[in-house]
């Protein structure tokens, strides 16, 4: 064996991009909504404002609550995802004790639908049954992974965290840029840290970067204008 098939084969056994998808769904959420979130609100207060002290509160306020909001609301709903994985988990517990041949045909069943002849489908099934019955059911039939497998307080983490670094950089747009065309200036700087965001996540997740920045610029300008437009019909001055 030559000295680049050892490095060859641990390349080769490293983690997927699947295996990064729990954290990355939650920080690129977070981050994106950061952004958004925090720029929207300060492009909807800049458009109804003359001073910088109310855009700053309003910035800095929505920035704390929606940090707090996305990590609370990631570990609310990720949990509830656990308790539903978990709460199968005992029923498939309850059914390899009352039926374990019923849970040995519907076993060899996905088997046979993944291409195994009937008779090799049973043999794997029984073995399979031998060595972890529960788990190979968890796996097979509930089709609960490692990988898959709900992480709340991982989410909740990687969500706020991104959420507060995304919702920073805005926040520095508003606390050190001209007031004047203060709207433009965060729409512009906004864009361009959903573009980075954009490269970053299709990068890390091994997806197309073309595709990535184009879905996260439009929705952003989207995001961003019907906020300021909300901001200019009403025009209520706040001083």
């Amino acid at each position: 064996m030559s000295n680049k098939e050892p490095e060859q084969l641990e390349d080769y056994l490293a983690p997927h991009y699947i295996h990064r998808s729990n954290w990355l769904r939650a920080a690129v959420l977070g981050a994106n909504d950061g952004i958004l979130s925090t720029a929207s609100i300060a492009i909807g207060i800049t458009a109804a404002s003359a001073t910088r002290e109310p855009i700053i509160l309003a910035t800095l306020a929505g920035l704390v609550a929606g940090a707090l909001s996305m990590a609370a609301g990631e570990y609310v709903s990720v949990s509830s995802q656990t308790d539903i994985e978990n709460a199968d988990i005992e029923r498939e517990k309850r059914e390899l004790i009352e039926t374990p041949n019923l849970e040995l045909e519907m076993l060899t069943a996905i088997y046979i639908k993944r291409g195994l002849k009937k008779a090799t489908a049973l043999q794997v099934a029984k073995e399979l049954t031998e060595y972890d019955a529960l788990g190979t059911h968890v796996r097979d039939e509930l089709g609960i992974t490692e990988v898959s497998k709900a992480n709340p307080l991982q989410a909740a983490l990687a969500s706020g965290a991104a959420f507060t670094v995304g919702g920073l950089l805005p926040f520095l747009v508003v606390l050190f840029l001209p007031l004047r065309n203060m709207e433009y200036s965060l729409y512009g700087f906004s864009i361009i840290f959903l573009i980075i965001l954009g490269s970053v996540s299709a990068k890390t997740g091994g997806s197309k970067i073309t595709k990535a920045i184009a879905r996260i610029t439009l929705w952003g300008t989207i995001a961003m204008g019907i906020t300021a437009l909300i901001g200019h019909l009403f025009n209520i001055n706040i001083a």
